[in-house]
């Protein structure tokens, strides 16, 4: 196991009122259960649904190639943002729904997950020395990459690298890609790295801007990750 754990560390973050157990969602699949109901309760004028199992189907118009970058290439950096949403997540094992608060910077990420009650689940921060997850009993675990770092502690993997260019509507530039455009050039879906996105909704264009992701539908193997973002502030 690529993970190492640290317990009882007092990194300074304080999660009120946490009553979740220590090792993320498979120890307490009836706590998360229980918060999936409440969650589509409250959220359901807002879109809290069971996910599609397959990707929907929509009028593509055009589908383009991509080439990763050569290794010498200097790698494009996704855009600085600041998000707020909701996140349900699906697979053979489990459910969850919750919201999660997402800031992204050019050498970091700190994104904080949260029940529909508004109790903590995890903070999950990026840097140059790899991926922290904090669970709500601040206990620390470590691994190189997102995605096995989740999978490990939460049970359900989280792209990260390819996601900070996902959730703006625009493919990772590392690897190749397949890329569906409505008949106004709109992204419909991505196909990367094992992972479909498939963008349901973007919020209203304003002067001078570009529409941006509202609901995104993210499928992996057995695994349904559907993000809908509430609050978009792009730096």
């Amino acid at each position: 196991m690529v993970i190492n754990e640290l317990k009882s560390i007092n990194l300074g973050i304080e999660f009120r009122d946490s009553k979740l157990p220590v090792n993320g969602i498979k120890a307490h699949q009836m706590n998360v259960i229980l918060g999936f109901l409440i969650g589509c309760i409250i959220l359901l004028s807002s879109g809290c649904r069971t996910l599609p199992s397959q990707p929907p189907s929509d009028a593509v118009a055009t589908t383009i190639f991509t080439e990763p970058l050569l290794a010498s290439a200097q790698t494009i950096p996704a855009n600085d943002f600041n998000i707020l949403g909701r996140i349900s997540i699906q697979d053979k094992n489990q459910s969850f729904s919750g919201s999660f608060r997402w800031q992204h910077m050019a050498a970091s990420d700190e994104i904080l997950l949260f029940t529909p009650l508004g109790q903590a689940v995890a903070e999950i921060t990026k840097d140059l020395e790899g991926v922290r997850l904090i669970t709500s009993k601040l206990e620390a675990f470590y691994a190189p990459d997102a995605e096995s770092l989740t999978e490990e502690i939460l049970g359900w993997r989280l792209p990260l690298n390819g996601l900070q260019y996902w959730i703006q509507g625009t493919h990772l530039p590392l690897t190749a890609a397949e890329k569906d455009l409505d008949r106004k050039d709109q992204i419909i879906n991505i196909r990367q790295d094992g992972w479909h996105i498939h963008y349901a909704s973007f919020t209203s264009s304003q002067l001078n801007s570009l529409a941006l992701p509202r609901i995104i539908n993210l499928f992996y193997d057995n695994l349904r990750i559907r993000l809908v973002i509430d609050n978009w502030k792009v730096e």
